[in-house]
This record gives C-alpha cells, structure tokens and sequence, in this order.
C-alpha cells in the first residue's frame, strides 16, 4: 500500500502517526514538509481530497497565524495557500495520503481510517495512550 505522509518530526502526533503506519509493516513515503514543503498545487489538492476547507488545514499553535491575522474569516484561498507558501509551518499536520483517502491526522489514531483493518497489533502512543489493544481492537472509539 503506498502511503504518503507530511511529517513534522518535532511533532509528537506526527510521530505517533508515523509509527501507527509503520507498526502495521507499512514504510509510508516521508515528506518532512518544512524541508520540502508541497506546492502551492498540492496544498490545494490535499485539502480538496480531505473534502475540507482549506483553512482546517491550517495550523495556529507555533505559527504566524494570528499575526498574518488569518483567522480573518474574509480570506480567500488565494490568500491562504500564499500564506502557506511563504511559511509553511502553517500547514498542519500530519496530513496523510493513502489508496483510502487523504485526510489530516489529529488526532494520531485517525491514521488507522486510511489503512488496512486486518493484522493489528497492540500499540500505545509514545505519552503511553493505548490505540490498539493486546486483542487488536481500536481503543477510544
């Protein structure tokens, strides 16, 4: 299955997403977006596929967000997308790809909609959160 994953290693749920994927013996294509930040393009393609507006994928924790006063509910998102393409820590995360859907993964465990439900294995987030059980089973839905 290919996975692609926009990935802030210093964020704990990107991190958990990542190890979520990886835990189910997928290795996702890692896309560390403040690196290698996406197109203008595909930020507007990824929030298509989310079938959210562009504006949830935008990040305000850590973030110009309140100081390029983007919360401003007027913007377009002409006006937006040049806001992430001049910073793009703006661009929340993770936001996953898979042959299942595109969505933003916060929490972590929401990775598991895009992925294969068969063969899960425990797994316990890395601030101790059970996700999935010793019986296989998703914890908390």
């Amino acid at each position: 299955m290919d996975i692609v994953i926009y990935h802030n290693p210093a964020c704990g749920t990107s991190r958990n997403a990542l190890e979520l994927v990886r835990h189910l013996g997928i290795e996702p294509h890692v896309v560390e977006y403040l690196k290698t930040p996406p197109s203008r393009a595909m930020v507007a393609w990824l929030a298509e596929r989310t079938g959210a507006p562009l504006r949830d994928l935008l990040r305000e924790k850590d973030t110009p967000f309140a100081e390029l006063a983007l919360g401003n509910p007027d913007l377009t998102d002409d006006q937006l997308l040049d806001a992430i393409e001049a910073h793009p820590i703006l661009l929340n995360r993770p936001i996953v790809v898979s042959p299942l859907g595109v969505r933003l993964c916060r929490p972590s465990e929401a990775v598991l909609d895009l992925l294969p439900a068969e063969g899960l294995k425990p797994f316990t987030k890395e601030d101790g959160e059970v996700v999935i059980d010793v019986d296989g089973r998703r914890v908390g839905r």
